[in-house]
């Protein structure tokens, strides 16, 4: 025999658990998604605002040095992305600009990358194991529309500008050779946006990265000219000792607030290769950046004062090797 009384008072109670079955279900499909994120090694969104510590509206502080051209590398920061426009790896703009910046580099040559595309390689003499200076300079082939003011240009600005500044330098007998190399191909190509990131992307990289003998370190630019909330924590792959003298080069040059001593995710990105073949490797990049892998990756969203800043601060770092 059933009371009505009990019948109504259990009624509740099974709403109650049918919301925590709903809940657990919820949690259950985030917790996957998460899972596959890690799973094809890109980071987390949002993740990196966690290790940030300034507002998202601070600039980049002002170096209290001037050795690094600001100026003069963000003029070609504006080229690439005025002249040339979308530079995908293997486009008629990707060969131009290739052209234009082979020029640019000290003793400037190509490199060849399989698939007809071509890193481009300056070099400085110097004595022992090279050092090797990289940025990418083609933008997202998956993306019509994109310019990569951030993703790309910036980096090949700061590389060219910062082999310029050095071949200007005495560095004395002891120096290390540098070689400065704009890779070609680390973003995927189209149809390939469902594979692995690491096994279709940072084929530039790749080939630089098998090449004898192997550098003591790896020294990568990207991402480096957010006009505002511009930070790096070390990213999770970089190396630990290289990023402490990079920080240390950062204190001297009045931009330490630009590198916490915070860490966030890994990231596949073109300093892999490298690390994969042994060579300490470093890479700056602020991945939490709204624009990401978008059209609006333009020149409104960097600026001088940011490229300046990192500029001086791997000036640093690689006059006192």
């Amino acid at each position: 025999m059933f009371s009505s009384q009990g019948n109504s008072e259990d009624e509740p109670a099974r709403l109650s658990y049918r919301v925590l079955v709903i809940v657990l279900i919820a949690q259950f499909i985030i917790g996957a998604a998460l899972l596959t994120w890690v799973a094809i090694g890109r980071p987390v969104p949002g993740m990196a605002k966690e290790t940030k510590s300034s507002a998202p509206t601070s600039l980049a502080p002002r170096a209290t040095v001037d050795r690094f051209d600001g100026r003069r590398a963000f003029r070609l920061l504006e080229r690439q992305v005025k002249v040339y426009g979308p530079r995908p790896a293997g486009s008629d703009a990707s060969r131009r600009l290739g052209d234009d910046l082979v020029k640019r580099l000290p003793n400037g040559t190509f490199e060849e990358v399989p698939g007809g595309l071509r890193n481009i390689v300056g070099t400085l003499p110097g004595s022992g194991v090279p050092i090797v200076v990289g940025a990418h300079y083609d933008t997202e082939a998956t993306i019509p529309g994109h310019v990569g003011a951030n993703d790309g240009a910036a980096g090949t600005a700061a590389v060219v500008e910062l082999a310029r500044a050095l071949g200007k330098t005495d560095r004395g007998p002891d120096a290390p050779p540098i070689r400065f190399v704009l890779f070609d191909g680390e973003e995927e190509p189209a149809g390939a946006e469902d594979e692995p990131f690491e096994e279709v992307a940072l084929r530039g990289s790749k080939v630089e990265a098998a090449r004898d003998p192997k550098p003591q370190a790896m020294i990568l630019l990207d991402y480096i000219a957010e006009r505002r909330g511009l930070q790096f924590p070390r990213e999770g792959h970089s190396d630990e000792r290289l990023w402490k003298r990079l920080r240390a080069s950062s204190r001297k040059v009045g931009t330490a607030a630009l590198f916490p001593n915070t860490s966030t995710y890994p990231i596949i990105d073109d300093h892999i290769p490298f690390i994969r073949q042994g060579v300490p490797s470093i890479d700056l990049i602020d991945f939490d950046y709204p624009q990401r892998d978008s059209v609006r990756d333009n020149l409104d969203r960097v600026s001088e004062r940011s490229l300046d800043a990192v500029g001086e601060t791997v000036l640093q770092l690689l006059r006192t090797w």
